[in-house]
């Protein structure tokens, strides 16, 4: 499937891309679209540092969080043999509108254009705290990107995950160079055991951000749902503003 990304396309084509891509209100993830297109989002920051292997042949893949698909897509083009994407919605970043978040409008959008089918990249509006193993059996392979900060039962959530996956590939915000207590960037926790609870709209001026850990913390959290050979890992080891001061971790289950 990684070929209809790259492959030749007409001028009409990509012109009909294009209107197709404008016509969305919002886009969260770069995607790369056929003819080297590439939908106008600024998300994600980094991709090589998911540290997400190159080779997913056969895996089935569940996205939480998927927004408009990057990880979705980035899956199947890695040989995925599906994905499972599911989303709530819930997270209007601190200045968007219910309308400028229009469901899975951009997600099919571009399954559409890249070429894969309903079954083989599925779509669900759903919250992490629903599913079960009965919701859509289970998983080689868990995403969840920039969800854990959002949720008020955090390891509740990380609990839900264990219960469907047997890996499991985290992102978040990450307290260890910025704390919204303590003065912001440079006045954080590293290396300790901590998280931050935000009330109302401490982090980000962002209401749908209820929790921030540690990198530390992140990876015992991880930890305590059952995943071993737990690794984390920074987005940037000195960051000098709030929106990389991200942190990732990564478990499997023992044999």
């Amino acid at each position: 499937m990684d070929a209809a990304v790259t492959q030749d396309i007409t001028f009409a084509e990509a012109a009909e891309i294009a209107k197709r891509v404008n016509a969305m209100t919002y886009w969260y993830h770069r995607i790369e679209l056929p003819g080297g297109f590439v939908t106008p989002g600024w998300a994600p920051l980094n991709p090589s540092s998911y540290q997400i292997p190159n080779d997913l042949s056969g895996k089935r893949i569940l996205d939480i969080g998927a927004w408009d698909g990057y990880w979705s897509f980035e899956a199947l083009k890695r040989g995925a043999e599906q994905v499972v994407a599911i989303d709530d919605f819930s997270d209007l970043l601190s200045d968007l509108t219910v309308d400028d978040r229009p469901g899975w409008d951009t997600f099919e959008l571009c399954r559409d254009i890249l070429g894969y089918t309903k079954d083989q990249c599925q779509h669900h509006s759903m919250s992490l705290y629903d599913l079960s193993e009965n919701s859509f059996g289970h998983f080689d392979m868990v995403f969840c990107f920039g969800v854990l900060y959002h949720l008020r039962h955090p390891l509740l959530g990380l609990d839900k995950i264990a219960a469907v996956g047997e890996e499991v590939y985290l992102e978040s915000a990450i307290l260890d160079d910025h704390s919204a207590y303590k003065g912001g960037i440079g006045n954080g926790y590293p290396g300790e055991m901590v998280m931050e609870f935000y009330p109302n709209d401490e982090y980000g001026n962002n209401q749908s951000n209820w929790w921030t850990p540690t990198l530390k913390c992140l990876g015992a959290m991880l930890g305590s749902s059952g995943f071993s050979a737990v690794e984390t890992w920074k987005l940037i080891d000195n960051p000098d503003q709030v929106s990389v001061c991200r942190g990732f971790a990564h478990g499997k289950k023992a044999k």
